[in-house]
């Protein structure tokens, strides 16, 4: 049976201000071309420092990584942020019922195309299956989502199941704890409208897990990347 299923009913009447939306609409136009390298600034600041987004790898094939996030999951998951499906074509790959959500209508329809199960839907919506996901997927950043990771982790702990798990992929500096207003930019100076994000390092996860009812279990790092279980306290 189908994981995505429609609640039209339960849709925010509109979506503003998410990742990479609005101006020259660089996110989707880089989403059509795997190759392009995006930039992440800071909004209303002369600080000219970006950080680089490299779309190539969010649009391949699940790596070597990516695959050791699945090895002990427990179904169905949800990657939350799903950008063009790598994860959920893994879970799939690896027998688990899955689903991807994202915000951005390039994504889902670029997944359609694959034959991929990807909702349109903010992850702060009425989702398939509340408090039933064996897994959650929060990677490439997305604990940022809405700039509020307490509200996004205290969210991720109403859909878990009792026996769940919530991994996250955490800045890579554990002290980090930032939220702020940015934009994507492209090669060509093609930016988005400003929006909400955060970026946050396991000890900040750690803190902000007893509030939104979770537990923290494990961190690790692994190819640079570094990554936290949670499961509900």
């Amino acid at each position: 049976m189908s994981l995505a299923v429609e609640h039209p009913e339960d849709r925010a009447s509109a979506r503003v201000r998410t990742f990479g939306s609005g101006g020259g609409e660089p996110y989707a136009r880089a989403l059509r071309d795997s190759g392009e390298v995006l930039f992440l600034s800071l909004a209303s600041s002369d600080d000219d420092s970006a950080e680089v987004m490299d779309l190539g790898r969010w649009s391949a094939d699940a790596d070597a990584v990516d695959a050791s996030l699945l090895a002990d999951a427990a179904g169905p998951v949800l990657d939350i942020g799903c950008g063009p499906g790598r994860m959920v074509r893994a879970a799939m790959d690896a027998g688990l019922g899955a689903l991807g959500i994202d915000v951005s209508p390039t994504v889902v329809e670029m997944a359609a195309g694959l034959g991929l199960p990807v909702l349109h839907r903010s992850v702060f919506e009425r989702l398939p299956r509340e408090g039933g996901w064996g897994t959650l997927l929060l990677l490439d950043g997305n604990i940022g989502i809405g700039g509020d990771a307490a509200a996004l982790l205290a969210r991720c702990g109403d859909l878990l199941d009792d026996e769940g798990a919530l991994v996250v992929e955490t800045h890579p500096d554990p002290a980090r704890d930032r939220t702020f207003e940015c934009t994507v930019e492209d090669g060509q100076g093609r930016a988005s409208d400003p929006f909400p994000w955060a970026q946050v390092g396991r000890d900040a996860v750690a803190r902000m897990a007893v509030d939104a009812g979770l537990e923290l279990v494990q961190c690790w790092e692994t190819e640079g990347r570094s990554f936290c279980r949670l499961v509900r306290a």
